[in-house]
């Protein structure tokens, strides 16, 4: 029991460490925040299909990413939220092919657009940061996601050994 508790601590450390540095990665080419954003952290959001430590390990690495990053301060309160909503969504649809995929990029392109508006006073319509934001969370989610998924699926045993989901 003890052995699955420290491995469950150890995989979400390594999960939300991963997290800070690929979207340090993003944010050197200007991509982690703003209207248009592609973040290569929002990959590991499909990490909660093999382990219940990718839960806590992505949202404290954009709880984390998010104060480091600079952001204000509603952005760390609700787009960490937005990444939890996606996590949990990707943990209770871990059993469906590819739809697992969908509750981040929905979280980010339902909170995201508002948090810009009201955060930062960007000014673009709404609709149109759902889709710069909805874009973004495609290519990081549903095409990097998947790619990381299906190099993770062959080794799951390996890589995730405690049946904790």
């Amino acid at each position: 029991m003890q052995n699955k508790k420290v491995l469950f601590i150890t995989q979400a450390a390594a999960i939300a460490a991963l997290y800070v540095v690929l979207t340090f990665i993003s944010n050197m080419f200007g991509l982690a925040n703003g209207a248009i954003q592609v973040r290569i952290s929002e990959a590991l959001t499909i990490l909660p299909v093999f382990t219940t430590a990718g839960i806590p390990g992505v949202v404290i690495g954009c709880l984390l990413s998010n104060i480091l990053t600079g952001c204000a301060l509603p952005d760390i309160i609700f787009g960490t939220f937005a990444t939890l909503l996606g996590a949990l969504g990707t943990y209770y649809l871990r059993n469906t092919k590819f739809v697992f995929t969908v509750p981040p990029v929905l979280a980010n392109i339902i909170i995201v657009p508002q948090v810009l508006r009201y955060a930062y006073g960007v000014t673009d319509a709404i609709p149109f940061l759902m889709f710069t934001v909805g874009v973004g969370e495609v290519i990081s989610v549903m095409g990097l996601g998947m790619l990381l998924y299906v190099a993770l699926k062959a080794r799951k045993d390996i890589l995730f050994p405690a049946k904790n989901y």
